[in-house]
């Protein structure tokens, strides 16, 4: 299911090295044809707990890598002990594997869970952009609009202005619609995504 669609050519708009803490957190995004795969984040240089941690998750995100089914209940559990950056992350793994699996009621509750698990502004926007596409996906706009207002930003401006406006057209809102993609187009979106928010707005009745 293409609940990650529109993605791959948003690589630009979405980049983003961030400071935290003290330590360098990178963001690493994997792109797969027309879906967003997922995102990466990892740290350097951490020592004791932190880096056994790090271990940790980097041993559960391989798990996941092999596709095996029971890696699933190692990674739930993995995120339901880590109430941390790396649950979240974790969270972030899961839920596209449930995604895949069209298991998307358990997608975004795993999202949910994911975003009590940090504060980092940007990994929050992550996990709510993907809980607003899922939300998407199972015919709730309102629910996408509420948790598209909690992502803050201005390089978030065109990504969200995409999805808000498929959710305000579900509702029959071809005007709130067309302002969304309006809003995007002017902002800092790459030139593909200019280019396809504008063929979204050609294509609208009227």
């Amino acid at each position: 299911m293409e609940v990650y669609s529109n993605e791959n050519e948003q690589v630009d708009a979405l980049k983003r090295f961030f400071t935290q803490n003290g330590k360098a957190l990178v963001v690493g995004v994997i792109i797969g044809v027309g879906a967003l795969a997922g995102w990466r984040y990892w740290s350097s240089h951490q020592e004791g707990s932190n880096q056994q941690a790090s271990n940790a998750y980097q041993q559960v995100v391989t798990e996941l890598d092999s596709s095996k089914p029971e890696t699933l209940d190692t990674a739930a559990k993995f995120a339901s002990d880590n109430h941390n950056t790396y649950g979240a992350l974790i969270s972030l793994e899961l839920a596209k594997r449930y995604v895949d699996g069209n298991q998307l009621d358990k997608a975004a509750a795993q999202l949910q869970s994911g975003l009590k698990d940090t504060k980092d502004a940007n990994l929050q926007a992550v996990l709510n952009l993907r809980l607003a596409r899922i939300q998407l996906q199972q015919k709730q706009p309102d629910d996408v609009l509420k948790t598209l207002d909690a992502i803050k930003g201005d390089s978030w401006t065109a990504i969200v202005a995409d999805v808000r406006g498929e959710a305000l057209l579900s509702k029959g809102d071809t005007k709130g619609a067309r302002d969304a993609w309006s809003k995007g187009i002017n902002s800092d979106a790459s030139p593909a995504l200019r280019e396809m928010l504008q063929m979204k707005m050609n294509n609208l009745p009227g």
